[in-house]
């Protein structure tokens, strides 16, 4: 549905000239002349966002903000003036308003504005309505946590194919969970074996091959005795290798022989070793992009890629930051003896508000700083990181597109590019995909702009200098 704004200003001329321009940008827009008169169409009907002149007969603007603030806590207030007033901005900042701006508007900003306030106001309604909701905070699968969309489709997949012999890829960022996927995918399997793991970007190929395989007494100068490698460990459980995308390429085909034939040699002996381990791999790499860049075997990619489940970062799992944010805080506050009970609606706004590039280790991380912060019985902005109290998705947009302004329009497809590769944290295909080409024309942009110049940077933006008040 269409937003709806309302504009009160006593210049009938600029309640036109907002009225038309927010109309032409998709937005349904009543105007008032009078603060009264807007206060009695808000005793009747919603808004979604109000704009105010500072100066109103009767009132002011300020005073109109703390009203709203009384009476609809939720529905955001921009304040425009014609006057330039720095110390007005500041008082309308502190009596509740979202955002201000100096008379002649630009229309681009305020549109921006509206839009960070939306969301804001959204944002407002999804904590309301999780705190209202008479359901189970959250379903779990193992030791997983999660309710959304995209968790679900993960636990169906797993339920899927635990009970299988199947080979399975876990793909997705760094900190989304996948070991823990892994898990799950052991634990309802039934399997009589142990689950046992290995991070392949740890050690060296020598030792990384001994550590898989085993090796036979004297196979090398520190081999003393015979060692049992992790296929053997693992018996008939499950073998996690993961961050496959880092396993050195001299050791990739003898993993795949051993895919194969189900059967392996220790390092320095002459039998074989049966393998009776069911393989899970998982990696943050797009790993198809390497094969193109020959770093890994294609061959190995399609014996692991049997079925591949993708574990999605936190910022698309939506109110699972919440659910998942409460789970911290209660186990950090039993591990230390802290009597914190929740999160605060306010500290819960910015969680939600984040994008958690280092997805459920991060949000684990500063949920453990801030229990041991807190002073209250709930998590407060305040215990958060700096970094989560001070994000600003929208402002950083505003940026982007003003900065797009003056580049050329090659300029600007290779920004979208880099901006895409950056949000899917290397992972090409992922890339290509949300830019609508295939991977190889990627590889040829991206190998049209090795050696290029660095895109030019911009100065803030009026309205990034505005949101400092």
């Amino acid at each position: 549905m269409r937003a709806r704004i309302l504009v009160i200003d006593d210049d009938r001329s600029m309640c036109e000239l907002l009225s038309e321009g927010l109309g032409a940008a998709g937005y349904d827009v009543i105007s008032r002349l009078d603060a009264e008169a807007a206060v009695d169409l808000l005793r009747e009907q919603d808004v979604d966002v109000i704009i105010s002149d500072l100066n109103l007969q009767g009132t002011s603007g300020i005073g109109l903000c703390q009203r709203v603030r009384e009476n609809r806590p939720n529905t955001p207030v921009i304040v425009i003036t014609g006057f330039g007033d720095m110390r007005a901005a500041i008082d309308a900042i502190r009596a509740g308003a979202s955002d201000f701006f100096d008379k002649p508007i630009d229309m681009t900003l305020l549109v921006h504005a509206i839009e960070r306030a939306l969301r804001e106001r959204h944002l407002r309604e999804q904590i309301r309505r999780l705190k209202q909701a008479d359901v189970p905070p959250a379903e779990t699968l193992g030791s997983m946590i999660g309710a959304s969309r995209a968790m679900r489709d993960v636990y169906d997949l797993v339920r899927r194919v635990a009970d299988s012999d199947t080979t399975v890829l876990l793909s997705g960022e760094s900190g989304t969970g996948k070991e823990l996927v892994a898990k799950a995918l052991h634990e309802l399997s039934g399997r009589p074996g142990r689950f046992v793991g290995v991070n392949c970007a740890a050690m060296p190929s020598e030792l990384l091959e001994s550590e898989l395989f085993g090796h036979v007494r004297g196979a090398f100068t520190d081999a003393k005795s015979e060692h049992e490698g992790l296929f053997e460990q693992a018996g008939e459980g499950t073998l996690l290798l993961d961050e496959i995308g880092e396993m050195p390429l001299d050791l990739q085909p003898k993993l795949l022989r051993v895919l194969q034939e189900r059967q392996l040699r220790p390092v320095g002996g002459n039998g074989m070793v049966p393998v009776r381990a069911r393989i899970i791999a998982a990696t943050n790499r797009d790993l198809e992009g390497e094969v193109e860049a020959r770093r890994f075997r294609e061959d190995l990619f399609y014996r692991l890629n049997v079925v591949q489940i993708h574990v999605p970062p936190l910022r698309a799992r939506g109110n699972d930051v919440l659910l998942l944010a409460d789970h911290f805080v209660q186990r950090f506050a039993a591990r230390g003896n802290k009597s914190v009970r929740g999160i605060d609606s306010e500290a819960q706004r910015k969680l939600l508000a984040f994008d958690w590039p280092g997805n459920v280790r991060q949000l684990e991380n500063s949920m453990e700083r801030a229990v041991a912060l807190t002073r209250s019985e709930q998590v407060l902005p305040e215990d958060l990181p700096e970094r989560v109290v001070r994000f600003d998705a929208n402002a950083r947009a505003v940026n982007e597109l003003d900065l797009e302004h003056v580049l050329t329009l090659d300029q600007v497809e290779r920004r979208q590019i880099e901006r895409s590769i950056r949000q899917h944290h290397g992972n090409k295909t992922r890339a290509a995909k949300a830019l609508g080409i295939d991977r190889r024309t990627l590889y040829r942009k991206l190998e049209r702009y090795d050696g290029a110049p660095p895109l030019p940077t911009q100065a803030p933006t009026k309205l990034e200098r505005g949101a400092g008040l």
